[in-house]
């Protein structure tokens, strides 16, 4: 029988819970990976429903409208459009390997999981499958440009104000300046 000092039980027991505490972290990791799994797929639903997959559109057409304004500047025959579309299909490509869908989504996840807890992103999701998460999908862009334009008409009234201050901070610090 062999039997362990102090100094090999110190040993002993230091190996034990050394490898105690490794598969403690391997198991913890594993239910962390699985737990951070389940994070990103509430993020990921959570950008579905909300169509983000779609945040990229306007930018393509602004890109289609500018190769067509430029196409009408140069005055140039209908039986070139075939030019023209050929290079607005490669703008396409351009924008698709910089912001892709697929480009931007896990940088996307990445954003809402560091803000939102799964918990919360799970209550967003079923908000938004919801009845009236999905009317305020609709109403969102309407609701959102016609608050900037309520915004935009009180701002006019305070613009002669804010540049009239402006003016007369610049002149009191020119007059500072002077010895």
């Amino acid at each position: 029988m062999h039997t362990l000092g102090i100094n090999g039980l110190r040993t002993f027991g230091l190996r034990t819970f050394g490898l105690c505490g490794a598969l403690s972290i391997a198991l913890l990791s594993g239910q962390a990976s699985a737990d951070s799994a389940s994070h990103a797929t509430q993020a990921e639903r959570f950008l579905e429903l909300v169509n983000a997959d779609r945040l990229a559109v306007p930018v393509y057409a602004q890109v289609q409208q500018m190769f067509a304004e430029r196409f009408a500047q140069t005055q140039a025959p209908e039986s070139k459009r075939a030019l023209l579309e050929s290079y607005q299909s490669k703008a396409d490509a351009a924008l698709d390997k910089a912001i892709g869908w697929e480009k931007v989504k896990p940088d996307l996840v990445a954003l809402y999981t560091e803000e939102f807890t799964e918990q919360e992103l799970g209550q967003l999701n079923e908000f938004y499958e919801s009845e009236l998460g999905k009317k305020m999908l609709t109403k969102l862009p309407k609701l959102n440009a016609r608050s900037a334009q309520v915004t935009q008409a009180k701002l006019e009234s305070a613009v002669p104000q804010v540049n009239k201050l402006l003016a007369d901070m610049t002149a009191e610090l020119d007059t500072q300046k002077k010895p």
